[in-house]
């Protein structure tokens, strides 16, 4: 009978005898690799689409400092970097399929430190239905530097774009708007927290809104996902639209954090409507189409409100405070040069 001991013994390190870089990935990122990833232990990838789809790509990187804290949890910093990608495809209706990535780490980091980056990763691929199919792994002294790119596929011709708004459609978005730009506060301690965290949560953790995104589809005229603040994000809307768009300030769905927040400070509602990292699905639809869209919002399980609509004019986006006034802001949102 083998003892406990000659039974450990027998079972392999995947990384033994490996140069650093190839036994890192066998250590951390073998375990997330999908069937098309060849193990990672070749060049590239090789991908079969599901017959009749459309292939969907995006990408995004993410700095420590900048789009997360050096201090947050890795787990949550690995589960963010997918889930913001996953909003790409949410807005375009698509279904995830796989993801490259590119990690640039310090040594300086701590010995668990990518352990439990890849334990939110293989949290994250478990609840979302995708595996990671190749990338880079390279060393870096200055700060931690990520970058995904992400696979979905749609059906041909039914992607959401955000090209297709026209005067008179009405203006939707998703869950609750603010909690990130508040959440970020929060966590640098200018605001008080909330008593079970929402905010801080919702900055670390997005919630990509894949079955709404999907549901949309065929019922939407134009969308995308509100990352870098509401108003600068509803301009690329009326761009690609080639019109103007009002937005109600007292219908801006709020969670009761939120609400809390901005009714002891009314000027926190400014940082609501532009500071992004909200990953809501932003969206056009006709004005008559009220019943299906929350039909489709009830099917995804999402709460749904309207907020506005599309008018004729130069594209520009004029926001309504609460007593019906113009609301000027300093910002539309979030700049990333």
């Amino acid at each position: 009978m083998n003892s406990p001991a000659r039974r450990a013994a027998a079972v392999a390190d995947p990384a033994e005898g490996l140069p650093g870089e190839f036994a890192l990935i066998a250590r951390h990122f073998r375990r997330l690799a999908g069937p098309g990833a060849l193990d990672l232990s070749d060049d590239a990838a090789l991908l079969d689409p599901p017959p009749g789809r459309q292939l969907v790509l995006a990408a995004d990187a993410m700095v420590a400092g900048v789009h997360f804290l050096p201090e947050d949890p890795p787990e949550t910093i690995g589960r963010k970097l997918l889930r913001v990608n996953l909003s790409d495809l949410a807005a375009m209706g698509a279904a995830p399929l796989g993801y490259l990535m590119t990690t640039a780490l310090p040594r300086s980091l701590p010995a668990d430190w990518l352990g439990r980056f890849v334990d939110g990763l293989a949290a994250d691929q478990a609840e979302f239905g995708l595996s990671v199919l190749g990338g880079d792994t390279v060393s870096t002294p200055g700060p931690i530097s990520l970058s995904l790119t992400i696979l979905g596929t749609v059906a041909p011709g039914a992607a959401l774009r955000r090209d297709g708004a026209r005067p008179g459609d009405a203006l939707w978005v998703s869950g609750s708007i603010g909690d990130g730009a508040l959440g970020l506060r929060v966590l640098r301690g200018s605001l008080p927290a909330d008593a079970d965290g929402h905010l801080a949560g919702r900055y670390r953790l997005p919630r990509p809104r894949l079955a709404l995104g999907g549901a949309l589809a065929g019922l939407a005229t134009a969308a995308m996902d509100v990352s870098d603040g509401l108003v600068q994000d509803l301009g690329h809307l009326c761009r690609g639209g080639g019109c103007a768009a009002e937005i109600h300030a007292a219908e801006v769905p709020l969670s009761p954090p939120a609400q809390a927040l901005v009714a002891a400070d009314p000027a926190l509602l400014p940082l609501v409507l532009t500071g992004g990292d909200d990953y809501e699905l932003l969206f056009a639809a006709p004005a008559g189409a009220e019943a299906a869209v929350l039909a489709a919002g009830a099917a995804a399980g999402v709460p749904v409100r309207r907020i506005g609509g599309f008018v004729a004019g130069t594209p520009q986006v004029r926001v309504l405070g609460p007593d019906g006034a113009p609301l000027a802001l300093a910002s539309g949102g979030w700049s990333h040069f």
